[in-house]
């Protein structure tokens, strides 16, 4: 059979590989293939296009793999080639040099092309459109001479177009037409909130803008002129207004085409002309084009199935979304604007954390028909899967978007409910049966999984529900899940943590000797150094501990953007004298840092180089400070509310527990970073429900909650007891945080942990208030021995020559680095940005000890 293929896209691909893949596995017939592409090279990743401008080249796109044309001898590859015209009568394809090529059976891939409206001024120089590499390599040319860029379109691609903008370091706007963001995915809510999480990153957001006209512009290269008499310039414009389908060789030779354009198709996805297919965003199927890849992934197994003599069908496609825009967590699921007849939704805001969330329910409230979810998309997994498969939702379905609150468990919808039909990678097709198979059939862990079934290899977004069912499968059969650390340890980190304790192990170089194999790595060190300064509290820079620590432990410091540091002082619960305020001030003014007041309560001081940070700790430890430890995974920031000493509503002394806790607990090394908050009245100042540990006032007492954080995964923190006097508290606090550190995972919040923990909430009640597991006065001792043996990491880092000689920039000269460059800033200073260390800018004399 002569098959032509007019289009190497992903989709155009994607129907390759399966057809050359079922057709060996089948030992079906012979096709002599013939694939046209018009581009200069062969079909490439446009899901992650804009990884280009973070530096992924174009043969790291590729989606073909190597000696995939080459090992085939009947498939001909065609590039830079233009299908000009087709004749169906004759079943031949001409190319734009005039080649005529015959086909048995034809395949339309031809995708879709970027709109653009017809605005006068539109081919100007530096106008560009997002869709191939050469358009990508223009704009980084243009980039390198411009300042600023405008996006006309807030849509998908428009978003990751402003992302690319800004990689690019220019000032970016997103110009759109409707009055929200994403107008088609996402609500109103749902738009303000993309919106200002989109202008909080430093992008100006335009909507309701239409635009007249390019011209001339007085301060940057265009000025863009809106119908409500604003206008605004820039050096750089990039049309993301939408896609049409690529359609007009099918109108040329009569092929039908949909009402809203598209090559009409059936379920068979076979055109007007029974020799004829079209796949992907070039085909309408019910007068509906698909603009995402899944779909165009489906018709191309569908059209390989037909050629196969297989029975495939293609039946319309869930259009549901999930994307991360500019760092921005955004899903779209199903009904996702309650157009159904007598639904009714739930929705949940939280403006301080800008999180938006909302679900679409049937009127009887059995079914999930849609959901938007902003800034946390943690749920689209099993969400997606409830609307897919028609799961019937719990008494209160609004208790799966809503935060735990009052030590209630969030309702789940685990992988046990779905059924074995349910398409768990919608790329790739994939059904949960067929990872159950997989498994079965020995692929345990998730590369053979991705190797055995494809799940996962394409846009990567179903991997943690497959990983999940994995785990569940060899869960039931009996399996053991591999959790180990590295291939370097066959453990846990529990595990190594047992080891540790109970074979008296002080060194890496012990622990690997007795229980590892090889070097280590920058996976198993570090929490080998963890592990050791929790059990022994050993100081993290002893000579057999600082080759372990990541590069913040290993300076005492978080480094910044610029390669300098910089250093928090402890400010327990937030309280610092006005001789210690002083104190900082003069150290920052001396040394010429940046200061600012952190979300900790505390004075964050940036801008150190290294050779600068054991003079600095000096000078800080004579005013009376100590580490702050916030390069560390340790407890953090004890924040606290003035309480019941200045505040008319305060019950309790939130200042003085908040300071004896973080004096207590200062010391411990944790899988992961420890805040704690303290509040003296139920108004709740100092958030401490959403810490990993947090106490708020009462009339009666103290009420302790647990495994609660902010960050890019907000969780409420439970409940754990109420109406505590202090003593106990305390009691508790020790025996939650040494059982946390005894059994958590590496690099695991307390947030985390939790969730994992079989029987979730109740069973940890029953360790920390019952003493279930008879280990409670264990993990008081070890907490107290903590406590008793705390030394100052600054204080020992300055005060051993070994360690200090480590603070230089250069092993053989005490020269500064003169890479340093800093800017002046609302009286203060900055890192030099890109351009301006281009320019050669002169840099501020930063004064030194």
């Amino acid at each position: 059979m002569k098959l032509i293929v007019i289009g190497h896209g992903m989709v155009g691909h994607k129907f390759l590989e399966t057809l050359l893949a079922e057709n060996a596995a089948h030992a079906g017939q012979g096709f002599d293939v013939t694939v046209l592409c018009e581009e200069p090279r062969h079909a490439y990743d446009r899901v992650h296009l804009s990884e280009f401008f973070a530096g992924k080249s174009a043969d790291e796109l590729s989606l073909v793999a190597p000696g995939f044309f080459e090992s085939r001898t009947n498939v001909t590859m065609k590039l830079n080639a233009k299908a000009a015209s087709v004749d169906r009568a004759a079943h031949t394809v001409t190319l734009a040099d005039g080649e005529v090529l015959a086909y048995d059976k034809l395949v339309f891939a031809t995708g879709s092309y970027p709109f653009v409206p017809p605005v006068p001024g539109k081919d100007r120089n530096d106008c560009f459109v997002y869709r191939t590499i050469e358009d990508l390599e223009a704009m980084l040319e243009c980039g390198s001479r411009a300042k600023s860029g405008v996006v006309i379109g807030g849509g998908l691609l428009g978003l990751e177009c402003a992302k690319a903008l800004r990689d690019m370091n220019l000032a970016t706007n997103v110009v759109e037409f409707a009055p929200r963001l994403m107008a088609v995915q996402v609500d109103d809510l749902g738009g303000r909130m993309l919106r200002n999480k989109i202008e909080a990153l430093g992008v100006s957001v335009h909507t309701q803008k239409s635009t007249l006209r390019i011209v001339d512009g007085e301060s940057a290269t265009h000025r863009m002129e809106f119908a409500d008499g604003s206008f605004l310039e820039t050096d750089m414009i990039v049309f993301s207004a939408g896609i049409r389908p690529r359609d007009e060789l099918a109108r040329a030779c009569g092929l039908e085409v949909g009402p809203r354009g598209g090559i009409a198709i059936d379920d068979a996805c076979l055109t007007s002309d029974p020799d004829v297919y079209a796949i992907g965003e070039c085909a309408a199927w019910n007068g509906q084009t698909f603009g995402l890849v899944a779909p165009g992934y489906d018709m191309a197994r569908t059209v390989a199935k037909a050629l196969l003599g297989q029975t495939g069908t293609f039946g319309g496609a869930d259009m549901s979304t999930k994307l991360k825009l500019m760092g921005v967590d955004v899903a779209s699921i199903g009904d996702a604007h309650g157009a159904t007849p007598g639904s009714r939704s739930f929705q949940y805001t939280d403006e301080r954390r800008q999180v938006y969330k909302k679900i679409v329910v049937s009127d009887c409230g059995k079914r999930l028909l849609g959901a938007v979810l902003i800034g946390d998309a943690s749920e689209y997994g099993s969400l997606l899967q409830t609307v897919l498969n028609s799961i019937a939702l719990p008494e209160a379905p609004e208790f799966l978007i809503l935060p735990q609150a009052q030590g209630g468990a969030r309702p789940a919808i685990g992988v046990d409910a779905l059924p074995a039909s349910a398409q768990v990678c919608s790329c790739n097709d994939v059904s949960k049966g067929a990872v159950e198979a997989a498994v079965r059939g020995g692929a345990c862990d998730i590369g053979a999984i991705k190797a055995c079934t494809s799940a996962g290899t394409s846009c990567g977004g179903c991997v943690p529900l497959v990983t999940q069912i994995m785990k569940a499968e060899m869960q039931k059969a009996g399996m053991a899940v591999n959790n180990h650390v590295c291939e370097h340890f066959a453990y846990s980190r529990q595990e190594l943590l047992h080891l540790i304790r109970i074979g008296g192990i002080k060194t890496f170089g012990e622990l690997l000797h007795k229980h590892g194999k090889g070097l280590g790595c920058d996976v198993c060190k570090p929490v080998a150094a963890s592990i050791l300064a929790s059990t022994w509290n050993d100081f993290v820079l002893k000579p057999e501990h600082a080759s372990l620590q990541d590069s913040n432990d290993y300076f005492l410091g978080n480094i910044q953007k610029d390669g300098t540091y910089s250093v928090v002082p402890r400010m327990t619960g937030g309280e610092v004298t006005p001789d210690g305020l002083i104190a900082v001030g003069q150290v920052a003014k001396k040394y010429g840092l940046y200061t600012k007041i952190t979300g900790g309560q505390r004075v964050d001081l940036f801008g150190a180089r290294v050779d600068q940070l054991p003079a600095i700790w000096e000078e800080l430890i004579a005013a009376g400070f100590e580490s702050g430890h916030a390069y560390g995974k340790s407890l953090r920031t004890v924040k606290s509310c003035v309480g019941s000493t200045w505040c008319r509503y305060g019950v309790g002394d939130s200042v003085a527990f908040a300071i004896a806790l973080e004096n207590r607990y200062k010391g411990l090394r944790a899988p992961h970073k420890i805040k704690f908050g303290v509040s003296g009245c139920t108004r709740e100042c100092a958030e401490a429900q959403g810490k990993d540990v947090g106490l708020i006032a009462t009339d009666k007492g103290w009420n302790l909650y647990v495994c609660g954080n902010g960050g890019m995964k907000p969780r409420h923190a439970e409940l754990l007891a109420s109406d505590l006097d202090e003593a106990t508290v305390v009691k508790l606090v020790d025996r939650f945080l040494m059982f946390y550190v005894r059994t958590a995972d590496r690099l695991q919040r307390t947030s985390t942990w939790r969730m994992n923990l079989e029987g979730g909430l109740d069973y940890l009640k029953s360790v920390v208030l019952d003493d279930k597991l008879g280990i409670a006065a264990e993990l008081e001792a070890e907490m107290q021995n903590v406590v008793d043996t705390y030394r100052d990491e600054w204080k020992n880092a300055i005060e051993d020559p070994a360690v200090r000689e480590r603070f230089r920039t250069f092993v053989n000269s005490d020269a500064a680095d003169d890479n340093v460059v800093f800017m002046p800033e609302r009286g203060q200073i900055r890192p030099a940005t890109p351009e301006e260390r281009k320019q050669r800018v002169i840099p501020i004399a930063v004064r030194s000890a």
